[in-house]
């Protein structure tokens, strides 16, 4: 379990493809993880497969690929990096599984001041579970939901979290992994099935 509070971003050095893909990636936390870790990259849980001064290996699956931004990594491609939770830290951001939903695009980049608004086009199907001012993560990240407007949600990031994530580094068209809050999501499977039976 994550909390969607970013430690540091990881810069993607090599990627393998074969049944599946295999990164490696350099970043400031790699010399203190070990092998069978479990880590968010942009939110994906990955485990650590491998280590060395500097870097760590992770493995994808083809439904982890195809389900989120994995598809479009490549050398040079930065990531955001979160060690799960530990029992007896606070809790400051909120649920994050490590589940990727799916993909988003962003639709508007707009800076107010000193904060950068990013919208996101919002599906239908996945619309009950976007609420104002409601828990969403993006490429990990732990953010409130803004501004809703119809088939679109605005996010406000401010220069804290544009400082040390990728989020940065979002512009119009970009894809990103969205994680939606995980009650949000029982509380709308309970319903479906109070109101429809198991599908």
């Amino acid at each position: 379990m994550f909390t969607g509070l970013i430690e540091c971003t990881g810069i993607i050095t090599d990627v393998e493809t074969n049944d599946g893909m295999l990164l490696t990636i350099e970043s400031p936390i790699s010399n203190e993880l070990f092998v069978g870790q479990s880590v968010s990259h942009d939110g994906i849980c990955l485990t650590i497969i491998e280590k060395g001064k500097g870097w760590h290996k992770v493995e994808l699956i083809k439904p982890t690929i195809e389900k989120t931004i994995a598809r479009f990594y490549k050398p040079g491609i930065t990531v955001n990096l979160e060690r799960s939770l530990k029992v007896g830290d606070r809790f400051e951001g909120h649920i994050v599984q490590g589940h990727v939903d799916t993909v988003l695009e962003c639709v508007g980049v707009n800076d107010e001041g000193n904060t950068r608004w990013l919208s996101f086009n919002l599906p239908e199907k996945y619309a009950p579970l976007v609420i104002p001012e409601g828990s969403i993560a993006i490429n990990g990240v732990s953010l409130t939901i803004a501004r809703l407007e119809n088939k679109k949600f605005s996010v406000g990031l401010i220069p804290h979290t544009l400082k040390i994530t990728n989020l940065k580094l979002i512009q119009e068209g970009a894809f990103v992994n969205c994680e939606f809050d995980v009650i949000g999501r029982y509380v709308a499977r309970m319903m479906n099935v109070y109101n429809r039976g198991f599908e």
